[in-house]
């Protein structure tokens, strides 16, 4: 198994890709701590990684509070013995356009998504450094890459810039300490983040539009993505760091 005797901890683990990622990753051997804010979802996507509790732990709590993070490694640390892979994963994700946004709404996509995961970076490099290495895969966004107009998202997409940048800055500066780093950076993918600003119908009547956008004609799937986070946080993905990998259907190739 590519995860055996590894402890990976994943921020934004109670749904979405970051689940998915969770339960592959203890399906191949790893021991899995996932991060959060909601402590019900967290327990109940704790039971679908290990329906025994014993390969998996979770703490609660916003990954923009540098705290946070320190909590969710110190976790990993006191339950398994130390960090080896981070799935850097929380976000957020609401089109707005940009002469609408408020502060408010600008701090929340830079503190859950660029602030969130340079410290949740931070926090998981100094337990690897004690472990002789480990690597950081994080989420970033095809938005970051490809400005699209029927989904304005320019805090957003701002942020996700910065984890894009980050990721070469700190392949670099970890190289020295045996820690890779790089990011996957997701098109249109059905996860349950469209639920935090549409209704059920809302969703339904807008996701089947998009798939035309994509060359190969169907929106992403989260098996999709954490496809190419787990090969890049395994041994496969060895001489790889410092890369920012569309997961698209080929949206930034082109269009049809």
């Amino acid at each position: 198994m590519r995860f055996a005797n590894k402890v990976a901890v994943v921020t934004g683990g109670s749904s979405g890709i970051g689940k998915q990622a969770a339960i592959q990753l203890a399906a191949e051997g790893a021991q899995v701590v996932i991060g959060g804010r909601d402590q019900e979802k967290l327990q109940a996507a704790a039971v679908e990684i290990d329906p025994s509790g014993n390969n998996v732990a979770y703490r609660s709590g916003d990954i923009g509070q540098p705290s946070v993070a320190n909590e969710l490694v110190d976790a990993a640390i006191d339950s398994f013995g130390g960090v080896d892979i981070l799935i850097n994963n929380a976000g957020i994700f609401a089109p707005k356009p940009f002469l609408e946004l408020s502060e408010d709404e600008y701090d929340a996509f830079v503190d859950t998504i660029l602030k969130g995961k340079f410290f949740a970076a931070q926090a998981a490099a100094k337990a690897m450094q004690r472990r002789g290495g480990g690597v950081i895969v994080q989420t970033g966004s095809m938005w970051a890459i490809q400005a699209i107009g029927a989904t304005p998202s320019s805090a957003y997409s701002a942020a996700n810039g910065g984890v894009h940048q980050l990721t070469q800055n700190l392949a670099i500066e970890l190289a020295g300490d045996n820690i890779r780093v790089n990011t996957v950076a997701p098109a249109v993918v059905e996860t349950p983040v469209y639920s935090t600003f549409l209704t059920q119908e809302q969703i339904d009547a807008a996701l089947p539009g998009f798939a035309a956008m994509h060359p190969l004609g169907r929106n992403g799937q989260a098996s999709d993505v954490v496809s190419a986070l787990l090969f890049l946080a395994s041994n496969e993905a060895s001489w790889i760091t410092g890369v920012t990998l569309p997961v698209d259907g080929g949206v930034t190739a082109g269009r049809n």
